[in-house]
């Protein structure tokens, strides 16, 4: 009988470890999802109708808090984003946080498929490698999503995914105009905080030029007391970060310093320039349980690729970790942040983040 007991118990401890190891698995296997990690929809003329920002803030929020929703009421969820979208980019007074013209750096940021006539832009942090994979398998590459390895992904020279600005201008021009067009978006201060984390924390690939490079240009210059013989080593701090960020004027020498680089924080706007750009359908990666079937759909290709399955909560906005993040920064200093980033917040209803900036 005692004997009986004790496989009882052993049991028991057996079954809470495996409980607790799971558990953790899943965690880091949505954290590291949600680092790599993202819609709207179209209408057939391509025309931007005027829509309410305050309204379609409204409806984000509750999208994001929603689990499913009918395909019918989706439609008109993303067919308002983009009427939102275009009320945006109508108001003067933003323009020069929403106008950007369509330069070889937007056009070096857009994928293409030919096969099956789709153009995507790139926005870093916001789980384009998902993205990349599907094209991928649309240009015929591997058959499923599954067999890419992760490498492949980020070797432009070999993945087989052109860049629009490959083409001549006429060529451009007329994928442009013909082409099905999407790209995804997320909070802008979350996106921030996921590229701060791979760059500068985790940086998975190992690019060293974030670490040994940009990072001490950054403390050099924004952090008020530092040794140079202690740059590589302290690390940047995610205040060094938003200061440089924020800094519209005294940034811009550095940002040609550091190139292509700095795709990873760049606004939306300049990444896309979708007050230029007609885009069918721009994503949120907070729904994108919803979106990603809907832009498979709408772009005809759901009977010859599946998305890569999404981990649960993994595209959940999270205010707790943003706020944990901003906690030891200076109002002032998110103020300025937010004034860079106001066009994106603005542009794709995300409601302003007043608990920071109150």
């Amino acid at each position: 009988m005692r004997h009986h007991w004790l496989l009882l118990g052993a049991c028991g401890w057996v079954l809470l470890i495996l409980m607790f190891v799971t558990k953790f698995i899943n965690f880091r296997a949505a954290d590291d999802y949600g680092e790599k990690t993202g819609s709207q929809t179209w209408t057939e003329s391509g025309s931007k109708v005027r829509s309410s920002p305050e309204k379609d803030g409204l409806q984000l929020s509750d999208q994001h808090s929603t689990g499913t929703t009918a395909a019918s009421e989706w439609e008109s969820v993303v067919e308002g984003r983009v009427q939102l979208l275009s009320t945006v980019c109508k108001n003067s007074s933003l323009r020069n946080l929403t106008y950007v013209s369509i330069s070889k750096f937007v056009l070096d940021r857009i994928f293409v498929c030919d096969k099956h006539r789709i153009l995507f832009c790139q926005t870093p942090k916001v789980g384009n490698t998902q993205w990349k994979k599907v094209l991928i398998v649309l240009n015929g590459g591997f058959p499923t999503v599954e067999e890419i390895p992760e490498n492949l992904v980020h070797d432009h020279d070999k993945n087989g995914l052109p860049r629009l600005s490959s083409f001549s201008p006429k060529e451009i021009t007329r994928r442009l105009s013909t082409y099905f067009k999407f790209f995804i978006v997320r909070d802008p201060f979350e996106r921030l905080i996921s590229a701060f984390k791979d760059k500068f924390v985790k940086n998975p690939r190992f690019e060293p030029w974030y670490k040994h490079d940009i990072a001490p240009a950054i403390i050099r210059k924004y952090r008020k007391s530092h040794r140079e013989s202690e740059l590589a080593a302290s690390g940047l701090h995610f205040e060094d970060f938003v200061r440089y960020l924020g800094d519209i004027e005294g940034r811009r020498r550095m940002d040609r310093q550091f190139g292509e680089h700095i795709i990873h924080w760049v606004t939306y706007a300049e990444l896309c320039a979708p007050c230029e750009i007609q885009y069918n359908v721009v994503g949120h990666h907070e729904t994108l349980e919803q979106d990603a079937p809907y832009i498979l759909r709408a772009a005809g290709i759901e009977q010859l690729v599946a998305y890569p399955a999404i981990p649960p909560g993994i595209t959940r906005y999270n205010q707790t970790k943003v706020e944990r993040y901003f906690s030891g920064i200076s109002k002032r200093d998110v103020r300025r942040l937010y004034a860079r980033y106001q066009g994106d917040f603005q542009l794709f209803g995300y409601p302003s983040p007043d608990f920071l900036l109150d």
